[in-house]
């Protein structure tokens, strides 16, 4: 029978690899507590239209790399390719907003976009991302930039730049995009098909494109910097003294437009020296506009989006150590069905007091469970059979060192392994 494989573009994440990434999101929870971010939860499919308004039907995104299905009931599904639409969403279901501005909302999510796979790029990816909505505080662009960059810091990444742009409000943009489409109308017949679709609808989308030509063609188009209105212009400086004023080296870089057509005004990006193409960690910025698309009252928003696999690549390609994953601290080995009873109650009664233990569960002969406890790197052994059981009496045995202590099984066992283990750790240290 044909072995079923996971997947193009996914992958698991297994025993070894799974505590390091507990490791990551235990520093990316801590961060956004300190920054007064709750935690949502929102569905791993939406209603495909909350998507095509959101994202924008000029993205990549929306016209290739959505993966859409009808469901039975003949509604158009789609799986989320990013995490900021379902939060609007929710925000605007639930009226978080009625609980006092701004809300500040973190999540933990997997999106979907059928790319072609290659390292740092996959079908199937996972993301830390926050969200502001009700705060147009040049501020709060600031804390949110330094949110992820705590997260960084904490992780002992190294070699990162932050780059920041303003692609200002629709007012100031739609000047730019009459200079944009006047620049890349010159070199129409040069542009990819895709882009010659964009040069019509959402011109923008042109500076954002891989292809090596548009990309060439591009590094002579208009700057967005130089049509920003007084008011846009006001707010980027005001960013840019904030992160100063907090020590954060930036580059300002107005080639950043982002991926997606929600966002107004500061644009960021953390970038990798080590990822080689697929350098961008973290990546956003603001999206005024974006509550008022979908149906709600004109409400400020910004946010990030940090993604967890290009994350973990930056952190082994820079030999960051991890915290060694809990491990068994004790095997209690059995011979006899009293024995394994016994075994089996021990074993509850320690992990009641969070003492990682175990027992045979497999009806094995002594050795082999001794090479099994070896196996899942248990600190302490113990054996028990019908001897044992009649004389109350066991031995408590390190793995590493040889060391023996007698255990009475008669009275408080907890209490013995406890004193016993704690006093062979200080001799070894």
């Amino acid at each position: 029978m044909e072995l079923i494989k996971a997947q193009k573009g996914t992958q698991d994440i297994l025993p070894g690899q799974s505590e390091n990434w507990q490791v990551v999101e235990d520093v990316m929870r801590s961060e956004a507590a300190l920054h007064g971010f709750g935690e949502i939860r929102t569905p791993v499919f939406e209603d495909t239209r909350l998507f095509q308004r959101s994202v924008g039907e000029t993205t990549d995104v929306v016209q290739k790399e959505m993966y859409t299905f009808q469901d039975k009931g003949g509604r158009s599904i789609t799986l989320r390719p990013e995490g900021t639409a379902g939060v609007v969403r929710a925000l605007l279901e639930h009226a978080l907003y009625n609980n006092g501005l701004p809300v500040k909302l973190h999540y933990f999510t997997t999106c979907y976009r059928y790319e072609n796979t290659q390292a740092g790029r996959l079908r199937e990816f996972h993301q830390f991302g926050v969200e502001m909505f009700g705060s147009n505080s040049p501020s709060a662009d600031a804390e949110v930039i330094g949110l992820a960059k705590s997260v960084f810091d904490r992780l002992g990444i190294k070699n990162l730049r932050l780059e920041i742009n303003s692609i200002g409000c629709p007012t100031c943009r739609a000047e730019f995009h009459k200079a944009l489409k006047a620049y890349f109308t010159q070199y129409k017949d040069q542009l990819c098909e895709t882009c010659q679709g964009r040069l019509e609808r959402n011109p923008m989308r042109i500076l954002d494109c891989k292809s090596p030509i548009c990309s060439k063609i591009a590094e002579g188009a208009p700057k967005i910097l130089d049509y920003l209105c007084d008011d846009c212009k006001a707010h980027f400086e005001a960013v840019q003294k904030y992160l100063t004023a907090v020590g954060t080296e930036f580059t300002v870089n107005p080639t950043i437009v982002r991926g997606l057509d929600y966002y107004t005004n500061t644009v960021f990006e953390f970038i990798s020296g080590d990822l080689g193409a697929q350098s961008t960690l973290c990546g956003g910025g603001r999206y005024n506009g974006l509550v008022e698309e979908m149906g709600g009252q004109p409400m400020p928003g910004l946010g990030f989006a940090m993604g967890i696999e290009r994350l973990m690549m930056v952190m082994d390609k820079q030999n960051i150590e991890m915290p060694a994953p809990d491990r068994c601290e004790i095997f209690i080995a059995s011979l006899g069905e009293a024995a394994h009873l016994e075994a089996f109650k021990l074993a509850d009664s320690l992990r009641k007091y969070s003492i990682i233990a175990a027992c045979d569960e497999n009806d094995r002969g002594l050795k082999a469970q001794m090479k099994y406890a070896d196996k899942i790197g248990a600190k302490y052994s113990m054996v028990l059979g019908d001897d044992e059981i009649a004389s109350q009496k066991a031995v408590l045995k390190n793995m590493k060192t040889g060391e023996k202590k007698t255990i009475d099984l008669s009275k408080d066992f907890v209490e013995q392994y406890v004193c016993l283990s704690t006093e062979q750790e200080d001799l070894a240290f």
